[in-house]
């Protein structure tokens, strides 16, 4: 038989293959190909312990005619880089071919996820945020919170930015590189509820279990991304701050399950009826974005895994053109 050759991608080479316009860029297309009813619904499996928990999220996605599947197996541990000097999200990333199930690659998955995750907010704002927006929060000042800042950057004209954090140490840290880098105003934020009633957007991406953004510090017209509810035990934002608002989700069961809206159909404050939209369906021109000035509008971010798999599919195209990787031999 055939020999089948698996290419093998560390987390540095993914970084220097993956660059966070392109991420932007293929995440659009695969939310697009979702609301298009075009790429199959996603699955997602999670599992949990009393420190973490393990997601497993997998779909297939079609690229230039043929169809791929990715399945990803990742970590999520908080206090990892406390505890143990690790990082909080481990994983890898599995591609095969959608036509004869060939393990084309297998990539480490933290520069994906991370990536992925604030290009998905990059996509939610260019919908539904308002496009004048110039004063932003970022609730969470680790990894994440920097992408989501790029990210952000990239599609609005931001000039001013509060920077939030527990650790009072790592939101100045954040202040102090994010101000270099993206040449903005960034501050630290101790009070968070001045800090989002002077922001037109507002995005959380903290491992919280007790929601922390009250409804009443967000003003009209804010566009909030709730990105760290990614498990039923997650949650950032007070439940009352989606009843009445504009609410739109990457995955709408998914997010009924794992998100910010799970807690508010428990409180039985929303129906599923009450959301506007999946991103997906605004991507593909079928639901519109934001419609007035004033409105809330709120992106519930679980992550996709067609995120995964259009990103994934970035970096091995480029790796096979570049040379980059190990080659293995699996099977045999």
């Amino acid at each position: 038989m055939k020999p089948v050759e698996t290419l093998v991608l560390a987390r540095a080479e993914v970084a220097a293959l993956l660059t966070l316009e392109e991420c932007i860029a293929a995440v659009e297309q695969a939310f697009r190909l979702h609301g298009e009813g075009r790429a199959a619904p996603p699955g997602v499996l999670a599992l949990h312990t009393d420190e973490g928990a393990f997601h497993i999220k997998a779909g297939i996605l079609e690229a230039a005619g043929r169809p791929y599947f990715v399945a990803k197996g990742n970590t999520n541990f908080a206090q990892n880089a406390q505890r143990h000097g690790l990082p909080a999200i481990q994983g890898v990333i599995v591609l095969c071919d959608g036509v004869d199930g060939r393990l084309l690659a297998l990539l480490d998955s933290i520069e994906i996820t991370i990536l992925r995750t604030g290009a998905a907010t990059a996509v939610a704002a260019k919908y539904l945020a308002r496009p004048e927006s110039r004063a932003a929060t970022i609730c969470g000042c680790g990894n994440q919170g920097r992408v989501q800042l790029r990210a952000l950057r990239t599609v609005l004209p931001l000039k001013e930015v509060k920077a939030f954090d527990l650790d009072p140490e790592l939101a100045r840290r954040y202040a102090d590189e994010m101000s270099k880098e993206l040449n903005l105003a960034v501050e630290p934020a101790r009070d968070l509820g001045r800090a989002v009633a002077e922001s037109d957007v507002c995005v959380t991406c903290t491992p919280s279990t007790e929601a922390y953004l009250k409804k009443a510090f967000v003003r009209a017209g804010t566009f909030v991304a709730a990105v760290g509810a990614d498990a039923p035990d997650k949650q950032e934002l007070e439940p009352a701050l989606l009843a009445g608002n504009k609410v739109v989700t990457d995955v709408t069961e998914q997010c009924a399950t794992l998100g910010e809206l799970h807690h508010a159909l428990e409180a039985r404050l929303v129906t599923r009826a009450d959301v506007h939209a999946e991103l997906g369906e605004m991507a593909a021109g079928r639901k519109p974005g934001r419609t007035s000035a004033d409105e809330i509008a709120i992106f519930d971010s679980t992550g996709m895994a067609l995120q995964d798999a259009a990103a994934s599919l970035v970096v091995y195209e480029k790796a096979l053109r570049s040379g980059r990787g190990l080659r293995l031999t699996l099977g045999q």
